[in-house]
């Protein structure tokens, strides 16, 4: 038997630990998605990811995005010219913005992702709306809260969260899909699981109003270094870069 490269040694123990994660909250472990941020991954590892089931993939910054998800559609394209004789060439993967979207680079990725996580204002929803509906598309979109109230972080306000997901929900050409935040880089369980479960809470009172309709049912929470702890507090999409690929030489909150 062939020796596992070092990617697929992680990714197994990733989803190991995230399946008994979930196992510790009675969770069933396929109700989490792994999305792979790929900020310090080369394409070939990118393409190593694929190959190995990774099917969601992340970018926080647009010129990465634009370049990564350019790069996969094109191995997809060629194994539907190729067909049978590219078999080990992956299918183009979902894509993830996850982090702060300015509005002017809305119409740049709007063609290429599957899912903007990081609504944080009535302003920049309205743009994506305006933009999906020039391309005839309905867009997924997630609500980024800022449950750790650090005045350094993107994401609404928990008190003028439920106020905004109101008026997302109302646009024709978005489709909300639930909430993403990010838990205060500390080394205190308690600090990063308060904002997991206020994020948590406030997705429960929004089902229960029935914003969104029934496909507001994802809680993006959780990165390499607290993926488990936001599993147990309810997380449905985990954004995992460093623990899969390597650690980062830049400083970005949003894919470490």
């Amino acid at each position: 038997m062939a020796k596992k490269s070092l990617l697929a040694e992680r990714l197994d123990a990733i989803r190991e630990r995230m399946a008994t994660a979930a196992s510790r909250a009675k969770r069933d472990p396929a109700e989490v998605t792994l999305i792979a941020v790929t900020k310090t991954a080369g394409p070939e590892t990118i393409r190593e990811a694929v190959q190995l089931g990774v099917t969601d993939l992340a970018e926080s910054r647009v010129q990465q995005l634009l370049q990564r998800a350019a790069q996969t559609q094109e191995m997809g394209q060629r194994r539907r010219v190729h067909g049978d004789d590219a078999k080990d060439t992956p299918a183009a993967p979902r894509w993830h913005m996850i982090g702060h979207l300015q509005r002017n680079k809305v119409k740049q990725i709007l063609p290429l992702i599957h899912c903007v996580h990081t609504i944080d204002s009535l302003r920049l929803a309205e743009e994506i709306d305006v933009a999906a509906a020039k391309v005839d598309r309905r867009m997924a979109v997630m609500m980024q809260v800022n449950a750790s109230e650090e005045s350094q972080k993107f994401g609404v306000a928990v008190g003028a969260a439920l106020h905004l997901g109101e008026q997302i929900a109302t646009m024709p050409n978005l489709q909300l899909v639930g909430l993403m935040t990010m838990a205060e880089n500390s080394d205190d369980e308690k600090t990063i699981r308060n904002a997991f479960r206020r994020t948590r809470e406030l997705f429960e009172e929004m089902k229960w109003q029935k914003i969104g309709g029934t496909n507001f049912r994802h809680l993006s929470m959780g990165m390499s270094n607290d993926f488990e702890y936001a599993i147990e507090e309810g997380a449905t999409l985990v954004r995992i870069g460093s623990a899969l690929f390597g650690a980062s030489t830049a400083d970005d909150v949003n894919d470490n």
